[in-house]
């Protein structure tokens, strides 16, 4: 691995996550993980029930 490239790698380890990303990032996981095991599973799917736990009161 070049010098240059190792630079970029940390730098975007310490790069923040908007709420916005952190957000996205969360469902894609969320759907990658479940259309593995269920390939009826849908992106809409996983955002339909996103939006649903938004709405719950936060037990946190």
């Amino acid at each position: 691995m070049t010098h240059h490239l190792q630079e970029l790698i940390e730098a975007g380890r310490r790069a923040p996550f908007s709420k916005d990303e952190r957000e996205a990032q969360r469902r894609s996981f969320a759907y990658g993980n479940t259309h593995i095991e269920n390939e009826r599973i849908t992106r809409q799917m996983i955002d339909e029930q996103a939006a649903l736990l938004d709405l719950e009161p936060s037990d946190r």
